[in-house]
């Protein structure tokens, strides 16, 4: 007769531990977790905001930009990161601290809405685009939303394991395919020199332009402790990190940036398209919206998880599809841009807060889950998230920069004045 422990650690191995710290036997090394990362921010949605800055901004202006926007996004991630490895706690769970046992929901909810707000963007896009490729009628677009909604997902379903050995295949065809479409933008353009002195033919503001870029994967960079709590050290932790999101996101911007600059077109199928090479396009499109939609099914399983304080991560993970699909069929294609934008000013409060939490108040030591007693509603955290929040969607500033930052600093605050009001009181 098994041990039920053996048994039971054996059930949580194969969800993927939704509940619970990743034991460190099961932790993994640089090159899967980094495949796995570069697999998730390798996202043909970043390409779209890319072709939105190319068409606005000159070329030194967008290497500015993008540089700085995803240095921050790489750090910011990097620190999260840093934390979900010491953990072995992925964002959902970290949030249990922060928000409370039940307070956490609440940032369930916004996280994981979210994420399948994405997974329905993605379906609905290589729905769309074979369709168009394929000159099929336009009837069969929504068939092929149900079939991609249900297909994306089964690597999802098998964990992190399905994630790596898709991400090993697709990551190295889609590099070589994204360099194969620069030489033919640089070619048709004439050279380097002339992409240098392309003049923009739309306009978008600074902070606009940086909060698309840190925007795209604000909400996705939050929830990438997901994966990052399987590091196997520090350096796997952070290293990944920053490759992944600072390398690989910022790779994913220029790219659109510069069919956008070429062809004033800020379409990537289309670019693709004119190219000539729209049959190669389509393949690595597919590879790449699949890499994602896993990864971002899977986040949202895992804010799932913890809002029903279930471990069933695959049933949860196969009900996200289904709403994903639905969103999909309801026309989320359309409402990428403004989508960006607010995941930009309401998920990176969460983070700040939680960077906040760890750091300050528990001094870079979580207490075991399950060892201690949490607080139902943690008010410090949700009150500094509203406050964070709420300022970054009216600030004239960059507002993913602000919703961090108020949200680390409020946080700082409130537990400062709520530790000295205990010792004062004796409460």
């Amino acid at each position: 007769m098994k041990d039920d422990s053996v048994i039971s650690k054996s059930h949580s191995y194969s969800q993927d531990f939704p509940l619970e710290e990743v034991p460190k036997e099961y932790r993994k090394n640089f090159w899967s977790l980094t495949s796995v990362l570069l697999g998730f921010t390798f996202f043909t949605a970043t390409m779209w905001a890319g072709g939105t800055l190319g068409t606005a901004f000159t070329f030194g202006e967008l290497i500015a930009i993008i540089t700085l926007g995803n240095l921050l996004l790489g750090a910011y991630v990097a620190s999260l990161g840093f934390i979900s490895f010491k953990s072995g706690l992925n964002t959902v769970l970290m949030g249990r601290f922060c928000f409370g046992d039940y307070g956490s929901k609440l940032t369930d909810l916004i996280l994981g809405i979210t994420q399948i707000g994405w997974y329905a963007w993605g379906t609905a896009t290589i729905a769309i685009i074979l369709t168009e490729f394929l000159s099929l009628d336009p009837i069969y677009t929504k068939l092929l939303m149900i079939i991609f909604g249900f297909a994306f997902c089964w690597t999802a379903v098998i964990g992190y394991k399905g994630l790596e050995k898709l991400s090993f295949i697709a990551v190295p065809m889609m590099i070589i395919l994204i360099f194969i479409s620069i030489i033919i933008s640089v070619n048709d353009i004439g050279g380097f020199t002339k992409l240098l002195n392309v003049i923009p033919s739309t306009e978008l503001t600074f902070s606009a332009a940086l909060t698309l870029v840190f925007g795209t994967f604000a909400s996705g960079g939050t929830q990438s402790t997901n994966w990052i709590r399987f590091a196997s050290s520090a350096k796997t932790a952070v290293g990944s990190s920053l490759i992944a999101f600072f390398i690989g996101n910022g790779f994913m911007i220029f790219i659109g940036t510069i069919g956008a600059l070429v062809y004033q077109e800020p379409d990537i199928v289309q670019v693709l398209k004119i190219q000539g090479i729209l049959g190669l396009g389509i393949l690595m499109l597919f590879l790449n919206i699949w890499t994602t939609q896993d990864n971002t099914v899977y986040n949202f399983s895992a804010a799932g998880c913890n809002f029903l304080r279930t471990e069933k991560r695959k049933l949860i993970t196969f009900s996200g599809a289904a709403i994903g699909t639905l969103l999909a069929l309801f026309g989320m294609y359309e409402w990428l841009v403004p989508f960006i934008i607010l995941l930009g000013t309401f998920i990176p409060p969460i983070g700040g807060i939680i960077l906040a939490d760890f750091f300050v108040k528990h001094k870079m030591d979580y207490p075991k889950l399950g060892t201690t007693k949490l607080p139902l509603i943690n008010w410090n955290g949700i009150i500094s998230y509203i406050i964070a929040s709420s300022t970054a969607y009216f600030s004239p500033f960059v507002p993913p920069i602000t919703g961090v930052l108020l949200g680390f600093l409020s946080y700082s605050v409130f537990e400062l004045l709520t530790k000295r009001l205990k010792s004062k009181f004796l409460i």
